[in-house]
């Protein structure tokens, strides 16, 4: 199974923090589609299709207002193509879309003493699964969707974002 990313950066803070940020995107987006991509998440493709923007809190906030109706900035959101059982699944699949904001990115990350790399990992990560269909409205659905992020970020070096 393969995922293609497309990936859009605006503004230079992105690459200037992270020179890598291409191949971390990439990385972090396969590693959540192939562990994701199982059991009742199971999608019947060969490859899939992901759109990831990086851009800044304003862009977000701004998407942040108008399709959840909050009105600041947040660190991730994810835009689903398939939103209804019905649609159909074709092959290559576009799972969607996913932007992320550059400087609460940041700030969570100094915050978490963790670095931005990791926490951009973490978020792409959790962007993908919800592309896939993971959410976290109930306890049950929230446990579910954390393992497998510790589980994806373990089998690349991080640790556990969920510990206190």
């Amino acid at each position: 199974m393969t995922l293609k990313v497309a990936l859009r950066i605006d503004g230079a803070a992105w690459k200037k923090e992270l020179p890598d940020v291409k191949k971390l995107v990439k990385t972090a987006a396969t590693a959540a589609w192939l562990a994701g991509n199982t059991g009742d998440f199971k999608l019947p493709v060969k490859s899939a299709e992901v759109s990831v923007l990086l851009t800044d809190d304003a862009a977000v906030h701004a998407l942040n207002k108008a399709y959840r109706g909050i009105d600041r900035p947040t660190n991730v959101l994810s835009f689903a193509a398939l939103d209804d059982e019905d649609e159909p699944i074709v092959d290559p699949l576009l799972l969607g879309d996913i932007a992320v904001a550059f400087e609460t990115t940041k700030r969570e990350a100094l915050d978490q003493k963790i670095s931005t790399a990791d926490h951009l990992f973490h978020l792409i990560v959790h962007g993908v699964l919800h592309l896939i269909g993971y959410d976290h409205m109930t306890d049950a659905d929230a446990a579910e969707m954390e393992a497998l992020e510790i589980k994806i970020l373990a089998r690349n070096g991080m640790d556990n974002p969920y510990d206190d």
